[in-house]
């Protein structure tokens, strides 16, 4: 029986590019795969049938005689080519996971060498420590590379022996029927060698647990919450991998007197009677120290003052916050009869010195009452 031309099995233009062609194959491989299809012996053959067109086309060489002369160029490199299947981690990889199921004679060794996993350190600081940065040491348990055996897993002395199996390849191949298998080595899991002599030290894994003590240096503005990555000093990797990271998450404690918005701090700060109403000079506390801040007369209870430049510097370098003030009038109490002799005579003398705004209070609550 005719060839079927291998433009038309794919179903592409004889113009087409190699994405398309690619793309076109990936799509009748998928359809007709004899694990979707068993015992299906049309959907088999138009598999293969696809699979030869696909080697031809995806080879410019190829392609070029068969373009020229037609299936009698494709005599010339045997037609279907067997190793169309060592692409069959890019076609069929993703979709039917066959990483380890389909193999090639161009497949080495597995690395099974594994970066070592992340590790997480919680860090409470307290908030002037955070407004200015501070430098501590912690102290981290995880699995460190072992000394003894450099991290092999082998006994000091002795080597990895070639695994008997796969004969250091790390795979051992099958031929069925129509495909040539590769499977991952079952004894040496792919790596091609075996440990005949373990570390007594790290008992083969090539890792100890020891505890580690690092100087962490966290910056100034540094928020509640914040996470900072230190590279490299996580789970040691195994078989050579890499480590892993470290995250530092910081926990910053409450202050008993400010509060941090942004890289703004506010804070309250209680005033007397008198010093409200004749003015006075006070003294604030600060993150740098003690300041005086001017208060001017006939301050009321809430009005907000603003330092500027007393607040947390910003974790980028650039600038730094303000201290709010926020002020709050305190009704004096346990008033000794002088005191309150002198509140009572202050009543009566204000009460004839309302202002046109308290006038204009009194007049509406009349109004409204009656």
């Amino acid at each position: 029986m005719a060839k079927r031309d291998y433009y038309e099995i794919l179903g592409v233009p004889r113009d087409a590019p190699p994405q398309e062609i690619k793309k076109a194959y990936r799509k009748l491989a998928v359809q007709y795969h004899p694990d979707k299809n068993p015992g299906d012996h049309s959907a088999e053959e138009q598999f293969k049938e696809a699979a030869e067109a696909y080697s031809v086309l995806s080879d410019p060489e190829k392609r070029l005689r068969y373009d020229h002369f037609g299936h009698a160029g494709s005599q010339g490199f045997g037609g279907f080519d067997p190793e169309i299947f060592s692409d069959f981690s890019d076609i069929l990889g993703d979709f039917f996971g066959f990483g380890d199921f389909f193999g090639s004679s161009r497949a080495g060794r597995r690395s099974h060498s594994q970066r070592g996993a992340d590790l997480r350190y919680d860090l409470k600081i307290s908030f002037e420590e955070a407004a200015f940065g501070v430098k501590t040491k912690i102290k981290i348990p995880r699995h460190q590379g072992c000394d003894s055996c450099n991290g092999s897993g082998a006994e000091p002395g002795t080597d990895l022996t070639q695994c008997p199996t796969c004969r250091g390849a790390g795979q051992v191949r099958y031929q069925q029927g129509f495909f040539s298998i590769s499977r991952t080595c079952a004894q040496c899991r792919g790596t091609g060698s075996i440990l005949k002599n373990p570390c007594r030290i790290c008992q083969g894994t090539g890792r100890v647990r020891k505890e580690k003590v690092l100087e962490v240096k966290i910056p100034a503005g540094v928020e509640d919450g914040s996470r900072l990555r230190i590279s490299g000093e996580g789970e040691a990797g195994t078989h050579g991998g890499p480590a892993g990271d470290l995250y530092v998450v910081v926990s910053v404690e409450e202050h008993s007197f400010f509060e941090r918005q942004g890289n703004n701090i506010y804070c309250e700060i209680p005033i007397g009677f008198a010093q409200a109403a004749l003015g006075a000079e006070i003294i604030v506390p600060t993150l740098d120290g003690e300041e005086k801040l001017r208060i001017p007369e006939g301050t009321q209870t809430g009005t907000t003052f603003r330092l500027r430049g007393r607040g947390i510097v910003s974790l980028n370098g650039h600038g730094r916050g303000d201290q709010f003030v926020a002020v709050r009038v305190v009704t004096p109490e346990h008033l000794t009869r002088e005191q309150k002799q002198l509140l009572e005579k202050f009543a009566q003398v204000r009460k004839e010195e309302y202002s046109p705004q308290d006038k204009s209070i009194f007049e509406k609550v009349k109004e409204i009452f009656g």
